[in-house]
């Protein structure tokens, strides 16, 4: 009896911890891990800081890298499936990483196999948005129809599609950072409003200057 029970009890484990097992870090994606240093993802890449666009500087530090994985010629070339990939960082770390893949590579596949073969990996989708299925998700930018999600209490693994081009789209992030991200994002807008009449003063002062400085030199040399 005490066998039978035993018994039992494994197979349960074993039903309960076998998603678990099968299923992927979601913060990692091709050897990046949300949370890595700028500096770090700039080595990774081959990149310099003058690859680095700010976005913003406050209320905090906002960046972005976008990489272009490189295809290296030879009689093994395959071409790489993704197009390019977009990082952005929070306070110089690595919250979201946004892949585009390249569009030759997906042709004629179908959201349904791209769902599979990304769960082959990252173990079964959290959530299946049906194509026809039409409610708005915030999560999500105008441009970008929900797929599939992969997620947990810390990361987020969502496939899209873009709503112009067709192609398939990977955005990964953690949550914790894209939610203080989104705050920083919406006050550095606010900010930029409020010292938005301040900016065109000075431009229009600059501007003002630079004529008057223009025309006292012509004063000086101009024959008619």
């Amino acid at each position: 009896m005490k066998t039978m029970r035993s018994s039992i009890l494994c197979l349960m484990a074993l039903l309960f911890t076998a998603p678990m097992l099968c299923a992927q870090d979601l913060s990692k994606y091709r050897g990046f891990s949300l949370g890595m240093s700028l500096a770090s993802v700039l080595k990774h890449t081959d990149q310099k800081m003058s690859d680095v666009k700010m976005i913003h500087q406050q209320p905090a530090l906002m960046q972005e890298v976008t990489w272009w994985p490189p295809n290296i010629p030879g009689p093994a070339f395959q071409s790489d499936t993704v197009a390019q990939i977009l990082f952005s960082f929070y306070n110089g770390e690595l919250y979201q990483i946004a892949v585009t893949y390249d569009q030759s590579s997906t042709e004629g596949m179908t959201a349904e196999d791209m769902v599979k073969s990304i769960s082959a990996k990252y173990g079964p989708a959290t959530n299946v948005v049906l194509e026809n299925d039409t409610v708005k998700n915030d999560r999500y930018n105008a441009r970008q129809q929900p797929v599939a999600t992969w997620e947990d209490a810390q990361y987020s693994f969502n496939l899209v599609r873009s709503s112009f081009s067709g192609d398939f789209e990977l955005v990964i992030y953690s949550k914790e950072g894209n939610f203080e991200a989104g705050l920083a994002i919406a006050e550095a807008v606010k900010l930029e409003e409020q010292a938005g009449p301040q900016r065109e003063a000075a431009r229009q002062k600059r501007q003002t200057d630079d004529l008057e400085t223009a025309r006292l030199k012509n004063q000086k040399t101009f024959r008619p």
